[in-house]
């Protein structure tokens, strides 16, 4: 497993201070659709290794920074660069879909 796994205490040096593009899986443990989603954002963390950082975030452990970028529902993806929200998307998403978004924000 290549993501790495966010919290309100990290989150900020993980993601907002980051070189670079970073991914945000927020998701958890209850959630049917979050769990088909998982080995997509797994796929997506290989496939981007070294030009995206993939996070994860359980919004039961991390309600605080949740609660700060609105997450209503799960799973929500949220791609920061440079500290900013360069997109969102919630709900079940393709590969395919997320990895035209990620081209896009490396382009």
């Amino acid at each position: 497993m290549s993501e790495v796994i966010l919290t309100d205490a990290n989150f900020e040096t993980e993601v907002l201070k980051a070189q670079g593009p970073v991914l945000v899986d927020f998701w958890a443990t209850w959630c049917g659709p979050c769990r088909m989603l998982a080995p997509v954002v797994e796929e997506l963390a290989s496939d981007y290794a070294g030009k995206v950082k993939v996070c994860k975030l359980d919004v039961d452990q991390g309600m605080n920074t949740a609660a700060q970028y609105q997450i209503s529902s799960v799973p929500t993806l949220i791609a920061f660069k440079d500290g900013q929200i360069a997109f969102t998307a919630v709900g079940l998403q393709s590969k395919e879909a997320l990895s035209a978004k990620l081209n896009e924000l490396l382009k």
